[in-house]
């Protein structure tokens, strides 16, 4: 198994690695994308045919550990920030319908997840009035996400038959 050692752009190129991941899969479903680099979406997303056109927040975390248990932070609330407040404007600006997604990968295997933000609102988000919204991993929500026709999902495993920068 590869151990997981971060660079220290590492934040930075997972980020990038999860919006291309998302947008290989909406151009591979019919939608023409574009990450924009703008206050709230990363990515613009249109499909012709539905008529849709999402701006869709991206969430990219990698564990160290394989706890699979480990939330990832959606929004945040804190000392003044409102991050679901910039999705909204940002969507608006665009003409979008507001998305997240969430893209989570440990040594040998990633998850995906992409959802419109009224279904997470309703199904997923929890109590109001918190400091932070959460997209919980444990085995039950683990679950729940694969019940669900509005949670969209992609899992991934990897191998390495010669990848060892050991000396």
């Amino acid at each position: 198994m590869l151990e997981i050692q971060k660079s220290s752009r590492h934040q930075k190129i997972i980020g990038n690695f999860g919006e291309a991941l998302l947008c290989n899969w909406l151009s591979r479903s019919g939608f023409e994308v574009a990450i924009v680099d703008h206050t709230g979406i990363d990515i613009v997303a249109y499909h012709p045919t539905l008529k849709k056109r999402l701006g869709i927040t991206v969430k990219s975390r990698t564990r160290t550990k394989r706890v699979k248990g480990d939330s990832v932070n959606i929004f945040s609330y804190q000392r003044g920030k409102n991050d679901r407040e910039k999705v909204l404007r940002a969507c608006e600006a665009f003409g979008c319908e507001p998305w997240i997604a969430i893209y989570v990968e440990w040594e040998q295997e990633a998850d995906l997840f992409l959802l419109s933000l009224i279904h997470y609102d309703e199904r997923y988000r929890g109590k109001e009035g918190r400091a932070m919204d959460y997209w919980k991993m444990g085995k039950k929500s683990l679950e729940e996400y694969e019940k669900d026709q509005e949670v969209r999902h992609i899992h991934m495993s990897f191998s390495s038959s010669s990848w060892n920068w050991s000396i």
